[in-house]
């Protein structure tokens, strides 16, 4: 009853932007920390950012400064604003719930650990 919806992913030279967006659908009463995670190529996923309920944020070492997450709570939207575009950044990239409040057939719920279904960013000449 609660889905990621994630759209922005693209292919984009390097030095260029993309902006992600991960948009929750249902009867989302509130979110928590959001966070955007990546996995390139036979490569472990990891974090890239974070944000949390009261909009604090937390950046991985190789985005610091290129990337900037924020939210829009009243859409349920995380968004994931990526310049300088290296190539190195190329990965399937996730949103992430760790904590949605919802309202089912059923009443007030409770989602934990929610994953989008990942978006393509590609960074090539």
């Amino acid at each position: 009853q609660v889905q990621l919806v994630e759209s922005g992913g693209a292919l984009v030279q390097p030095g260029g932007s993309l902006r992600l967006s991960c948009a929750a659908s249902g009867s989302i009463e509130s979110i928590n920390t959001w966070a955007w995670y990546r996995q390139p190529f036979r490569k472990p996923r990891e974090l890239v950012a974070a944000i949390t309920s009261d909009g604090s944020t937390d950046y991985a070492d190789s985005v610091k400064g290129r990337f900037t997450i924020s939210r829009d709570n009243a859409k349920n939207t995380v968004y994931l604003q990526m310049n300088s575009l290296k190539p190195e950044d190329t990965a399937d990239y996730y949103c992430h719930a760790d904590e949605i409040i919802y309202y089912s057939d059923y009443g007030r719920r409770g989602a934990y650990d929610y994953w989008g279904q990942g978006t393509q960013v590609t960074v090539s000449s």
